[in-house]
Formats: structure tokens, sequence, C-alpha cells
């Protein structure tokens, strides 16, 4: 966060998606290719390498912090928040199989919510706590927080469901067909985070929560006869608006973190994320289990191999798509939520209004 200027810190962080956005794009493609002529087992082989090359050039090329004093860790505070969130998640994912008035399903759900209020007073005495909570309390901060929670939609969990079991695809064209979402958003992050840089974030931010939300109203519509071009349309409208919110969103996130808590305020951020990512897929397989999605989706890969009457199979689509669907509508009900919450910001620190280069320093250059 620091590696850059306020001013110039939007356009920065649209390359970051860039890099981001494209190696999304090559993942499921890559995943589905290996799936397909491999294992899955090579999914997780292929990281291992990977990993190391990240490790070794991050180690060299990153430029180092200024050292400071250490401090101990809230370690209270670290698995408090770490027991709660992961047992929300347990509780939304296996609901359905347990059943939502099973004892265990009801224990996991308590424990998660004493352990989530009881982090309030804890990291308010902490003498260093792992989240600082005044950050919460400036509303731009705040804001990108809630709306990068919300916006995370789970479309790239509930497609391949679509994509396999209801059209019969294989799991590579799957992979291919999920590409245009993330190079949509390659394209058009640089472009939104320069503009943030001069406009600021808060109607960038609302104004691609809405077309991708948008988008996701336009997925519902899907059928089992819906076309490629149908598909791929969707798709590329909910990476225009992913787009054009990510990266203002995140400007709008560091520009208002104090000076010299830009590394706690990226935690957080990272936490949003994937905080944002696990609920947003444990809501959505929860609603798509719910309402009858799965057991049909897994019924009609079946029945591709057996003599099934056509009535039976019309039924099992029916019910596939309003699973399906259902699941696609809970997401955009958070994204229209994530839109409010981008709205009720003020104006983001170093927009239009701050120059770039002072009077003085004109006067150095001449």
């Amino acid at each position: 966060a620091d590696a850059f200027p306020p001013a110039e810190r939007g356009r920065a962080l649209g390359v970051n998606a860039v890099v981001f956005a494209v190696s999304t794009s090559l993942g499921p493609t890559l995943g589905g290719l290996i799936t397909e002529h491999l294992t899955w087992r090579w999914i997780f082989y292929i990281n291992l390498p990977l990993g190391a090359a990240g490790f070794v050039a991050s180690s060299r090329l990153l430029v180092r912090s200024e050292a400071r004093t250490r401090q101990p860790l809230d370690l209270l505070g670290s698995v408090l928040i770490a027991v709660g969130l992961s047992l929300l998640t347990v509780t939304l994912s296996f609901g359905q199989e347990w059943g939502w008035a099973s004892g265990r399903l009801l224990i996991c759900l308590a424990i998660a919510i004493v352990a989530l209020v009881a982090v309030l007073p804890v990291e308010q005495s902490a003498r260093r706590p792992i989240v600082d909570l005044a950050l919460l309390r400036q509303p731009v901060l705040a804001s990108s927080l809630g709306s990068m929670m919300l916006a995370l939609f789970a479309v790239s969990f509930v497609l391949p469901f679509y994509f396999e079991e209801l059209r019969g695809f294989s799991v590579a064209r799957a992979g291919f067909l999920l590409t245009p979402l993330p190079l949509t958003i390659a394209v058009v992050a640089p472009f939104s985070g320069a503009l943030a840089d001069r406009f600021g974030s808060r109607w960038l931010a609302a104004g691609g929560l809405a077309v991708a939300s948008v988008g996701l109203l336009l997925l519902t519509r899907l059928d089992a006869h819906s076309t490629i071009e149908q598909i791929v349309g969707c798709l590329v409208l909910i990476g225009l608006g992913q787009g054009m919110f990510q990266s203002p969103n995140t400007r709008a996130l560091m520009n208002a973190a104090p000076a010299g808590e830009q590394g706690e305020v990226s935690g957080l951020l990272a936490t949003a994320r994937v905080v944002g990512q696990s609920l947003s897929v444990a809501l959505a397989a929860a609603i798509f289990t719910g309402l009858g999605g799965a057991s049909a989706g897994l019924t009609l890969a079946a029945a591709r191999d057996a003599v099934v009457s056509s009535t039976h199979v019309v039924a099992l689509q029916h019910t596939f798509l309003a699973a399906f669907r259902g699941a696609l509508l809970a997401c955009a009900g958070l994204g229209a939520i994530g839109i409010l919450a981008a709205l009720v910001r003020g104006q983001d620190r170093n927009s239009c209004r701050t120059p770039r280069v002072s009077i003085g320093e004109m006067g150095d250059d001449k």
C-alpha cells in the first residue's frame, strides 16, 4: 500500500486486479483440463512449485518495511475470531445434511455467536488487538470492508453445477466458459482505478455493484436451452460491474487507513475478502442444496447413462433451476445491500481535488 502515493493508488490497484483476474481466468480452464486428463489430486500438487516460486520472488523483490517494535500476539482474539467464523461457515455448509434443527448444528451456531460477540470486549481491552475496532469507526473504511464482504458473489461456485449437471458440458468446457468473468474484470479494473484517482470511489463502487447485480438477475433467466452467447453476455456484465467496483473500493479502503497502519488495514481487507467468499459460497450452497438442486443435479448427470422418462427429466430440470435461481437471487440480494454500504460512505481522500504536483515543485521544475 505504501509503495505508491495515494493519488496513484487506484491505478496501481487496478494493475493488481488485472494480475489477479488473469490468474483467476486461467485457473478454471487449467483446472478443468488437469481434472479431465489427470486426477483431481494434481490440482493441489501443481500449487507446490508455484507457491515455492512465489515465496522466492517475494523475498527478493518486495521492499522491506521499516523494522518495528515487536508486539505480543493477541492470542485470545485470534482464537475467538477463528472459532466464530469457522463454525458459522460450518453451520451454513452442513445445515441441510445435518438438519437445520439438529442438536450439533445448533451447538455450532451457538458457539459461533458467543465467540463473535466476545470478540468485541476482548479486542477493546487487548494491548495490541488483532482487529483494531477504532479503525471501523471511520465511515469510508467500514463501508469499503462491508461492500467487499457483500460483493463476492458465489457465481463461480454455482455455475459449474449448471454447466456440468444440467447442460452436460465437460469439466474442461465448463472451466473455459467461466473465463469471461475474470477476463472482463482484467480489462475494466485499470480504467476504474484511474477514474477513482480522479473522482473518488463512492459512485464507481456503488454503480459497479448495481451492474453486477443486474448481471446476476439475468443469470437467473438461464434454462436448459440457453445459448452460449446468453451465458457469456451475463458473465461479461457481472465482470464489468466487478471491475468497476474492486479497484475503487480497495483504493478508498487503503486511503482511509491512518498513517502507518496500511498493513493492518490490508489484513482487514484480506479477512473481509476471505470471509465474504466463504459465507457467500456457504449461503449459496445451503440454498441450492436446501431447494433440492444438488440431488436433482446428481440425478440428471446419472440419467444421461440410463433410460429415464422425459417427464421425469423435465421435473428434475425444474427443480434444479429453481434451486439455481434461488442461490443467485440470494447473491443479488447481498449485492443490493452492498450498494447501500458503498453509498453511505463520505468523500474518500485524495480524489480529483487533491493536486498531484505542488506549486513549489512546479517552480523547482522550471
